[in-house]
């Protein structure tokens, strides 16, 4: 017979597998896929990045770690802040022109019409992006469809093309659907009874907007220019079809060094970790700053 230590210890030991077995049978799955398409690929290019690139003449091996110095070179940190500001530029744009939208979809908007205005809001995402790219480059162009209706009104024609302010345009149309989606879910919760008693107590529109609106939707908001930034920051193609060469971002970069000409992939993969690094901290601050609750 076992001694009663030894059943405890047996029971105890069932007791566990029984509270933890359920729980990671439901998790494996999606477990080993995020394994294996997400922890996998990452840690490739981690290894992948530190191959160190030896060039003719070299007196000694340089480390793998130089792909990563070479990023502080000035012409490639010129990238990156591009990179940067494009992805911050195109969060601010959408945020402005959405959140509007949104509102008066969620709050305004009879109920039996809303989904019909999200759904009109969703049906450009159902198209190609390559092709929304191709149509404002016909809206673009020095002949397209803008500069012919600044033409006929007598206005001077604009050259937007192949710069960043193109890139903009497009990189803001694409992702607006994204931002005014995850507004219209927080604006659809906004509690009326706290405008109404905001309103009572002698709060103006700009008050209430600030300090009961978008208290309450920040969640939202942070979510949605999280997704903004991020989508964003690795953007290829409006860069490439909208920005020229006039407008070089760190996606495209990382392409130039697996399939351009160069064909340097530790530096590349150095590039993407740089990327994957920078998008860990906006969603760090994000989960930090963006549900902090405002105090009463």
């Amino acid at each position: 017979m076992e001694s009663p230590s030894n059943l405890n210890k047996t029971n105890k030991l069932a007791h566990v597998w029984a509270n933890w077995l359920p729980p990671f049978a439901l998790l494996a799955p999606s477990g080993i896929w995020l394994l294996i398409l997400l922890v996998l690929p990452t840690l490739i290019i981690f290894e992948l990045s530190l191959v160190p690139d030896i060039r003719p003449g070299d007196l000694v091996n340089p480390s793998g770690f130089s792909n990563y110095i070479r990023i502080f070179e000035p012409l490639y940190l010129k990238v990156i802040f591009n990179s940067l500001f494009l992805a911050f530029g195109t969060t601010i744009i959408t945020l402005i022109l959405g959140f509007p939208v949104a509102y008066w979809i969620a709050q305004i908007v009879p109920k039996r019409w809303q989904n019909l205005l999200v759904l009109a809001f969703v049906l450009p995402l159902w198209t190609s992006s390559l092709l929304r790219s191709y149509a404002w480059i016909t809206i673009l162009r020095p002949t397209g469809l803008l500069n012919s209706l600044l033409t006929s009104v007598g206005l001077p024609t604009l050259d937007i093309l192949n710069s960043n302010s193109a890139v903009l345009i497009g990189m803001s149309y694409s992702l607006l659907p994204y931002m005014v989606l995850i507004l219209y879910a927080s604006l659809e919760k906004l509690d009326k009874q706290l405008l109404e008693a905001a309103a009572d107590l002698g709060a103006n529109p700009v008050q209430t907007f600030l300090k009961v609106t978008v208290p309450q939707v920040l969640p939202g908001i942070a979510a949605g220019s999280l997704l903004v930034f991020i989508t964003g920051l690795g953007d290829f193609i409006d860069p490439e079809l909208l920005g020229g060469a006039s407008s070089m971002t760190a996606a495209r970069l990382v392409y130039n060094q697996f399939l351009g000409a160069t064909q340097n992939w530790g530096f590349g993969s150095a590039l993407s970790m740089t990327l994957i690094l920078m998008v860990s901290m906006a969603i760090t601050l994000v989960i930090k700053f963006g549900e902090a609750t405002p105090k009463k």
